[in-house]
């Protein structure tokens, strides 16, 4: 599965938010709507299908637990890792102390990436962009990774 794109959306006054409806049919196909919510440590949330969430824990779990790095990831992810499914019309409760760890009040931004989704409070989101689009250019060049991309 491929999520791309960025949605302005808004929670509900339940802590409710309706997933753009691009990409409804591609969860429901994919998972069933059931899906895994977990923090991030730069106080966003990530939201991944069943499925691919299971890839990602048994790979959080075969780090090494001796390296404290590690242990704090795995305690965050795998900790704060939460259960959510889809409803009928698209929507997903987020658990208040996400909700809180990621300070997401009303307006949120969701971010595909890839396998998985960002869910970013809207003002955190826009200042961060700035930050990283000023950033790009010397990323770019430092990610090794990156020098068979072109953009």
């Amino acid at each position: 599965a491929v999520f791309r794109g960025v949605s302005h959306l808004s929670l509900d006054e339940k802590g409710r938010m309706s997933f753009p409806s691009r990409y409804r049919d591609r969860l429901m196909e994919l998972c069933g709507g059931d899906l895994v919510i977990t923090v991030d440590p730069e106080h966003c949330l990530l939201v991944y299908p069943l499925p691919a969430w299971e890839e990602i824990q048994q790979k959080l779990q075969r780090l090494p637990s001796f390296n404290p790095a590690t242990r704090n990831l795995q305690r965050l992810l795998i900790g704060y890792a939460t259960d959510v499914q889809m409803d009928a019309n698209g929507r997903v409760l987020l658990p208040q102390p996400l909700r809180e760890f990621a300070y997401l009040e009303r307006k949120v931004v969701l971010a595909g990436q890839g396998n998985k989704f960002e869910l970013w409070d809207e003002e955190r989101w826009t200042k961060n962009s700035e930050v990283w689009l000023a950033e790009a250019p010397q990323n770019l060049e430092s990610v090794a990774e990156l020098a068979d991309l072109t953009l």
